[in-house]
């Protein structure tokens, strides 16, 4: 008896179109992810005669682990934590370097923590420093935002107008934005992430992917989450500490206070030093399924720095006679210093990305192995363009006048002015991708005729034909332009941090006095940088609410994630949830158990995503149920984008591995498809994988099968060609006979999980 089990893609769909049929039925799972048949195949076990020479087909439906709950539109705004998360995994192949690899993962982990940081210290900036601080703290600028008026002490000068307490009540929005979070993070991994994965022996030399702790980072997720919330409490409570006990160390200052907040400054320190150790002490544990917990870590530390942030608030709030807040607060020491620590950090990652690349070279890996730190630059960039927007956008809101408030630290200008010129850059990159499409859509429009000749000509259609072809390689040139966008960012943002730490001033500021095209320049992409980070978070926010109530859009947005958040949270814990560590253990138990319980053979069908989630859970089976299992994926990007962009775990060896050990693989594509592409299994590994490229349209013209216009499917609709059921049936003759016989043992791989 055979199964065939469906895996849909990206987006999603309903077990209806997967089946085929309009009566299906739920035999396993919740309403986040199950397992379908049609109704009348609901007890095919109890009938195996007449699926003598039929497969039982099921359906596995995962689309609402990324874009069910109208709430995960939210997760928009977490896209610098999912950014970093992958380039952890980023990282290229290595052979017999453990030390090495840790150590990578240390540092994306450490760049992580940075962003955490990065994040509350710019809601730190908005809300003490430019609401409560300067806007609270100036006449004008009070007088125009009555809401304010309470804590201003030109006003009633009531309790709260001291500048300590309006600081530390201030402190409520980084304060509940580090516990919204929290709560996120908890609460995600409690619906997405707590299955735990079968429990089997680890394979020596497999690759991690089969490793039986790969999908349960339980323990890990929890050391950096207490680590994170620690990190964003603690950024708080210095936020609130520094000016106080910088007033308290006068010379004429009151000692008690003095010698308060110098142990307060130790305490702070000690707890960051916590922090950091914490997130350096441990990664990930994969060879081994970890069950433990390290519960008084995980409670105590963000606990602790709690209670340190309430000490520094009353500290903060004791009164002051003669305290008046003027100008801004340090806001310039605290981003720059976290912008050269981002710089650091990325740039000691190239050199390990690039050593372990060049000790095990991948001609198909992305960017030479360096897709990890470039990944990684443009998390710390986003994350710093985004705080300095937002601050500019609220500091012009606040200070109607431009003239009443001091701004927001001068970096953060700079930040946001590097806008425009890395968007500038990028239409360059279009504009030149642009041009090479165009020249490939005129060499395709031969192939295209070379393809259908004989046949009626039709100018129309064979443009079209070969401009969709010519759309669809612009998947293969995404290095290039992650490429120029890093080496722009790079620059431009080292010219900000230069800029800002030389001049102290604002770019138009700084360009003062100078060439008036330089001074317009500056002063020009100042304005729009800000504006453009504003605009962005609207969109955000605009995409968000329109998710919340359109399903559609809610569907849309999800697709991102479906590529995001496939990997489990190993560098950040605040990045949106890994729906893998759901899926993968689903299909697994499904696969394991019905080819245990019936002694049957099965097919795992997986189109796009589908097909990486399948690869991952066979990957996971014993070699016992491993060599009863066939794959067939169409629209695959197994090679195509995860090869390239993760080597180390799907690269050359571990895709061979997988064809090795498996009992047979077929693989569909077609070249007008934008994300599916060939295996490309090296030579010598047993049957070819990869099926010629498929027609696409099946018919060029008008044909009797065809009367009218066939449609370019490009990445959808795979089961529309012959060729799919022709490739499936025979997949199928190949299980059907006898058990297959020991199958060659494969080559251990020698890498370093």
């Amino acid at each position: 008896m055979d199964l065939e089990l469906l895996v849909h893609g990206v987006g999603g769909t309903t077990p209806e179109k997967m089946l085929d049929d309009a009566r299906t039925v739920r035999i396993t799972g919740d309403d986040t992810a199950a397992v379908f048949r049609r109704a009348e195949d609901v007890d095919a076990e109890a009938r195996p005669g007449d699926y003598r020479d039929r497969p039982v087909p099921e359906a596995y439906v995962w689309c609402n682990l990324t874009s069910g709950n109208a709430s995960r539109a939210l997760w928009l705004l977490l896209l610098p934590f999912m950014v970093v998360n992958l380039a952890h995994w980023m990282r290229p192949a290595a052979q017999d370097r453990p030390r090495t690899v840790r150590f990578y993962g240390l540092l994306v982990r450490l760049a992580g923590l940075t962003l955490t940081v990065l994040l509350v210290a710019a809601a730190c900036e908005v809300a003490l420093d430019l609401a409560a601080w300067q806007c609270a703290g100036t006449a004008a600028c009070a007088a125009r935002h009555s809401w304010l008026g309470f804590l201003s002490p030109t006003g009633s000068g009531g309790w709260w107008s001291a500048p300590g307490r309006r600081l530390a009540l201030a402190a409520l929005v980084p304060t509940a934005l580090t516990g919204l979070l929290w709560y996120l993070s908890h609460r995600t991994w409690s619906a997405y992430e707590s299955t735990r994965p079968m429990a089997v022996d680890p394979e020596p030399g497999h690759t991690s992917l089969g490793s039986p702790g790969f999908w349960y980072g339980r323990r890990l997720v929890a050391r950096l989450r207490a680590a994170h919330t620690a990190a964003g409490l603690l950024t708080v409570a210095a936020a609130i500490l520094a000016p106080a006990a910088s007033f308290d160390r006068r010379t004429d200052g009151p000692a008690v206070l003095d010698t308060c907040g110098r142990v307060l400054a130790g305490a702070l320190v000690a707890g960051a030093a916590t922090a950091v150790w914490v997130v350096c002490r441990r990664g990930r544990s994969e060879n081994l399924l970890d069950q433990e917990l390290d519960r008084r870590l995980v409670r105590r530390l963000p606990l602790g720095a709690l209670a340190l942030l309430l000490l520094v608030a009353l500290y903060a709030g004791w009164s002051r006679p003669g305290w008046h807040s003027v100008g801004r607060l340090a806001g310039d020491t605290t981003f720059g210093g976290l912008a050269l620590a981002q710089g650091v950090l990325v740039i000691v990652l190239c050199a390990v990305a690039h050593d372990l690349h060049r000790r095990l070279p991948d001609p198909r890996a992305a960017m030479r192995g360096l897709g990890g730190p470039a990944v990684a630059l443009l998390a710390c960039a986003l994350g710093g363009v985004i705080s300095g927007g937002v601050a500019q956008r609220v500091s012009d809101w606040l200070d109607g006048t431009g003239t009443s408030l001091a701004g927001p630290p001068v970096l953060l200008t700079w930040q946001a002015s590097v806008i425009p010129p890395v968007l500038v850059v990028l239409l360059g990159a279009v504009a030149w991708l642009s041009w090479r499409t165009s020249r490939l859509g005129r060499i395709e429009r031969v192939a295209v005729d070379l393809d259908h000749r004989g046949e009626p000509e039709d100018t129309a259609r064979t443009r079209r034909i070969a401009r969709v072809r010519a759309m669809a390689v612009l998947t293969d040139r995404t290095p290039l332009v992650v490429t120029v966008l890093c080496a722009a960012t790079l620059v431009l943002g080292a010219g900000a941090l230069v800029g800002a730490l030389a001049t102290g001033k604002t770019p138009d500021a700084a360009a003062d006095g100078t060439y008036a095209l330089v001074h317009g320049t500056a002063e020009a992409s100042q304005a729009l940088g800000s504006w453009l980070v504003g605009l962005g978070f609207i969109l955000f926010v605009t995409w968000g609410r329109r998710a919340y109530k359109d399903a559609s859009a809610r569907r849309t947005i999800g697709i991102l994630w479906d590529v995001g958040t496939f990997w489990p949270r190993a560098a950040h814990p605040f990045a949106p949830p890994c729906y893998a560590e759901r899926a993968v253990p689903d299909l697994t138990w499904r696969m394991d158990t019905w080819t245990r319980r019936t002694g049957g053979r099965l097919v795992i069908s997986g189109h796009s995503q589908g097909s990486v989630l399948a690869a991952a859970a066979a990957w996971q089976l014993t070699p016992s149920v491993r060599s009863r299992v066939a794959l067939l994926t169409y629209g695959s990007p197994l090679e195509r984008l995860y090869g390239r962009w993760f080597p180390a775990h799907f690269g050359p060896a571990e895709l061979g591995s997988l064809h090795r050990e498996v009992a047979c693989w077929r693989n569909l594509y077609r070249l007008t498809d934008p994300i599916g592409g060939p295996v490309r299994i090296p030579d010598g590994d047993g049957p070819e994988v990869d099926h010629m490229p498929l027609k696409d349209p099946l018919a060029y013209g008008r044909t009797p099968g065809h009367p009218l216009p066939a449609p370019i499917l490009g990445h959808s609709d795979y089961q529309a060609d012959p060729a799919f059921a022709e490739e499936r049936e025979r997949l199928l003759a190949r299980l059907r006979p006898d058990l297959p016989g020991q199958r060659p043992a494969a080559r251990p791989l020698h890498r370093a999980d």
